[in-house]
């Protein structure tokens, strides 16, 4: 029987220590916690989300208003779950513009009609549009994306013609809607839609 020589044991030792080193690589708790970027492909009614990659994370209270797409930090635990810390900032995190409804238009002395998210899981607006003519109880000027959405309506008292006053509503649905007129509106006349009121909404 042929003894091995020295080297053949070498390289199995070598052999044997990089297969434990890939086992641990890819067991959680051997690698323990780590962290990376991910980004959003479902958003669960349960607190969670999966990223495009397949991980199931849990939303930390912190993460308000997930959406698909978005650019996310997923950490992961020794013992192997996910949570989801929130989204990383995209650009200067400043003011995103949004579309006006059909016979509405931005005035131009104004900020453009625009939303920003906060950190602390608030939106708000800016801008004011003008149109003019009769408007109905309830008209929508405006409808929001998703991210820019509230879980529960929210609403603010504003001018919407000089001496006339309404209720904006941001909605659970994403549309900016007036209501409310006090006195009630005159067909003729411009008509305001003051986003401005609503600098600050919960998103959850």
């Amino acid at each position: 029987m042929t003894t091995p020589s020295p080297r053949v044991h070498r390289d199995l030792a070598w052999a044997l220590r990089q297969q434990a080193r890939r086992a641990g690589e890819q067991a959680p708790t051997v690698r323990g916690s780590d962290w990376r970027q991910a980004i959003v492909q479902t958003v669960n009614k349960d607190g969670t989300v999966t990223t495009t990659d397949g991980i199931v994370a849990r939303r930390l209270q912190t993460y308000q208003a997930p959406a698909v797409g978005d650019v996310i930090i997923v950490t992961i635990s020794s013992s192997g779950n996910w949570l989801a810390a929130g989204r990383l900032a995209s650009g200067d995190g400043g003011w995103t513009p949004f579309s006006l409804a059909t016979g509405w238009t931005a005035i131009a002395s104004y900020n453009t009609p625009s939303y920003r998210l906060y950190p602390d899981g608030t939106a708000g607006l800016c801008g004011i549009g003008t149109m003019s003519g009769a408007i109905a109880a309830g008209v929508t000027v405006a409808t929001l994306p998703p991210e820019a959405t509230p879980l529960k309506n929210s609403r603010v008292t504003v001018s919407v013609g000089p001496g006339y006053f309404g209720v904006m509503t941001v909605t659970s649905g994403g549309e900016v809607t007036l209501t409310d007129y006090n006195p009630a509106l005159p067909s003729t006349g411009t008509k305001y839609a003051q986003f401005d009121a609503l600098s600050k909404y919960r998103l959850a």
